[in-house]
């Protein structure tokens, strides 16, 4: 399952994951967030022990999405080593996420 992620947390279990993390800025408003969120999840169980996916819902933690500048939902952000490494801006299959996240394995 994707770890929730929120303001107070996002340092320990993002910037310094030692592994790649696919961040989905989401809200329970926004209709494509709905739909990319089974992928997420799908992929949190897929990569699980290789990757870290979570979930940030950026109406509870403006202050994470402020900071990167998150504009439109859903974005995700695939870091590594506590940068940003890749984005996607909108819904994608799982293929084009799971990609992204096999470039960064």
């Amino acid at each position: 399952m994707a770890i929730e992620l929120t303001d107070s947390n996002f340092d320990e279990l993002v910037l310094k994951s030692d592994k790649p993390v696919l961040v989905d800025f989401w809200a329970e408003w926004c209709g494509p967030c709905r739909m990319v969120g089974p992928v997420v999840e799908e992929l949190s169980k897929d990569y699980d022990g290789r990757a870290v996916v979570g979930k940030v819902d950026v109406d509870s933690n403006p202050g994470i999405s402020m900071k990167y500048g998150i504009r439109n939902i859903p974005t995700l952000l695939i870091f590594k080593g506590g940068e940003i490494v890749d984005k996607q801006v909108g819904a994608v299959p799982k293929s084009v996420l799971a990609g992204k996240i096999d470039g960064q394995l």
